[in-house]
This record gives C-alpha cells, structure tokens and sequence, in this order.
C-alpha cells in the first residue's frame, strides 16, 4: 500500500466514523491512532526518548 492509498484510507475511516459516531468518536478514533503509530515507531526503534528531547529543547542561541 503506497502512503497516497493509506492516507486516502485513513481520512476515509474518519469521515465513516464521524459520519456514524459524531464528532467526539471521530476524534477519540483519530487520537487512538495516532497514539498507537507512534507506539509502534518507538517499539520498531524509529523514536527515541533523546529525538523528542531534541525537539523540545528551545534553540540556542550563539
């Protein structure tokens, strides 16, 4: 599956969600994803607690 066809997927099962559910189980729905794409990047190695660490640091100034 190419990432053009999962996005379109994934907006899909939004819409059908919200659709079906209403707004708040759309977003319950979007936010359980979202939580469980990043759990499988940090298991698969691909995020680390130093990369966030990284990012939430304010910039230095020199």
């Amino acid at each position: 599956m190419t990432r053009q066809q999962f996005g379109f997927l994934a907006g899909f099962l939004v819409v059908a969600v919200w659709a079906l559910g209403g707004a708040g189980a759309a977003a319950a729905a979007t936010l359980a994803g979202l939580v469980g794409w990043v759990l499988v990047r940090v298991l698969d190695g691909e995020v680390t607690v130093a990369g966030f660490a990284d990012r939430a640091a304010p910039p230095r100034r020199r």
